[in-house]
């Protein structure tokens, strides 16, 4: 038997109320009461999207800048409601509310880009304007989301009308747009740009960098060895970014042994190698299962003087782990740790990802307890550890982490809420996969097709195309914005 639309609400709110539960579960620190940053994202994550702005002119906290920076930086994986907390600070005050930064602005321009709501993303580009907080790197950040949602067009189009916005288009400005095109796997269309306006602005070592490690990722050796000598024709000299970039590529493309040859030169023509060409070369050996080989390589960057970081740390994991030696990664934490270098989320999620694919599941997740408490996840973390529960049929467990995602205040990225939503399908979880995907919605974040279509099946499968209409009718305030009025 169907249920109403009206019986679908009632159920999602007191679905709901569980999810609210487990996303905003009161910390037993006291800070929680007199921090307005927590209280903030606590009623953002609480309230549904019909009582949000009442919910926090009820709440009587002002919001100054610094706190809107940290609220807006915890919401910029969910796009929409990230704007509606921004104009509502705006609005907030009767004069003027509050006064947005830089960094603010760039936050929500940038999350909103992530969904393709453009047409408000401009919107808020001409606030800032208005404001007189307008900067090349504005402009930067939506040729980045153009560039990176394939829209080459819309792209040049934001490069070309900087001048219309008061901001002048400079080198900076230039290597942005032909970065945002290598880094989106369209290093043709930055050659061919970096062609048609290269009168137009003196190439710097950065701006061949650039094209250096597009056509690096290509992969393309013989391109990118004709731009390193252009480069040096030019009389730009290398600088360690470029040699990196050369380093980096040759490893990709199999030729580490040339690439060891590149870092010994390095020396001999005063361009030292750093931590970071040492990570490289460290990486390229642990994929390989070369593990004395990345040993000896991180030994010799501490005999040459280098002290290691983080990212040459996690390429000496990543390789013990290739080889499932997990005691000696472990003790490459403690010596990491000993010598004041703290694990980020990547060291852990190096170890967690190993783990997972030999199926050693329950070691995993030993390690993911023991490892929040020396950093702090990311997204990635999350929606390994609610993965590999869902599907060891261990869907209980896959809530848990849910919650504690939610204790932590963390908002979930589209393949989190997706990851989540799939168990609960697979389980035959129809009504908590529908509250979780309304949240997901109201959020601002656009759920996959194949999520939605999965969903979908199994409501029409259950004869309830009211929830599927109900869901839908949701979902059409995420429709695609064009880039014009």
């Amino acid at each position: 038997m169907s249920r109403s639309p009206q019986s679908f609400r009632k159920l999602s709110v007191l679905a709901r109320k569980v999810f609210v539960r487990m996303l905003s579960s009161k910390s037993n620190d006291p800070e929680g009461f007199t921090d307005p940053t927590k209280r903030l994202c606590k009623i953002m994550l609480s309230y549904p999207k019909s009582g949000l702005e009442h919910a926090l002119d009820e709440s009587g906290i002002r919001v100054f800048p610094d706190t809107a920076e940290r609220v807006l930086e915890r919401f910029e994986n969910a796009g929409m409601l990230a704007y509606r907390f921004f104009e509502w600070t705006r609005k907030q005050h009767p004069h003027r509310g509050c006064s947005h930064t830089v960094k603010s602005y760039h936050t929500v321009i940038a999350a909103l880009a992530k969904i393709r709501q453009y047409r408000i993303m401009w919107d808020v580009v001409a606030a800032m304007r208005r404001d007189g907080l307008l900067n090349v790197e504005t402009f930067c950040i939506v040729m980045r989301k153009y560039a990176r949602a394939q829209k080459v067009d819309e792209a040049i189009y934001t490069f070309n009308v900087m001048d219309k916005y008061g901001v002048s288009p400079n080198l900076a400005a230039f290597n942005s747009l032909l970065g945002a095109f290598c880094k989106s796997k369209n290093v043709r269309k930055a050659q061919e740009v970096f062609g048609e306006m290269f009168e137009r602005f003196e190439p710097d070592a950065k701006t061949y960098s650039i094209l250096l490690e597009g056509w690096g990722r290509a992969p393309n050796l013989p391109k990118m060895r004709e731009v390193y000598r252009e480069m040096i024709d030019r009389g730009c000299e290398p600088d360690i970014v470029t040699y990196g970039i050369m380093v980096d590529a040759l490893c990709k493309a199999g030729r580490v042994e040339e690439a060891v040859d590149l870092v010994h030169d390095m020396g001999f023509r005063g361009c030292p190698p750093t931590s970071f060409i040492y990570s490289v070369l460290v990486h390229t050996y642990g994929v390989e299962k070369r593990i004395e080989d990345a040993v000896a390589t991180f030994l010799e960057m501490e005999r040459n003087g280098i002290k290691p970081d983080v990212a040459v740390y996690n390429a000496l994991i990543t390789a013990f782990c290739k080889v499932n030696r997990f005691q000696n990664a472990f003790r490459v934490i403690e010596d990491m740790e000993s010598k004041g270098i703290s694990p980020n989320s990547r060291t852990c999620n190096i170890i967690l990802n190993s783990l997972i694919s030999i199926e050693e599941y329950d070691e995993a997740y030993k390690v993911f307890r023991r490892m929040i408490k020396r950093c702090e996840p990311d997204s990635d973390t999350y929606t390994m550890m609610i993965k590999m529960f869902c599907e060891s049929d261990r869907l209980e467990m896959a809530l848990k982490v849910w919650k504690y995602m939610g204790k932590k205040q963390f908002v979930p990225t589209m393949h989190t809420f997706s990851v989540l939503i799939n168990g609960l399908c697979e389980k035959g979880e129809v009504s908590r996969a529908c509250v979780l995907l309304e949240d997901m919605v109201e959020k601002g974040i656009r759920p996959p097709g194949s999520t939605f279509g999965k969903l979908r099946q199994l409501l029409l499968k259950e004869g309830r195309e009211d929830v599927l209409e109900f869901l839908v009718e949701k979902m059409k305030n995420l429709i695609e914005e064009p880039l014009w009025d």
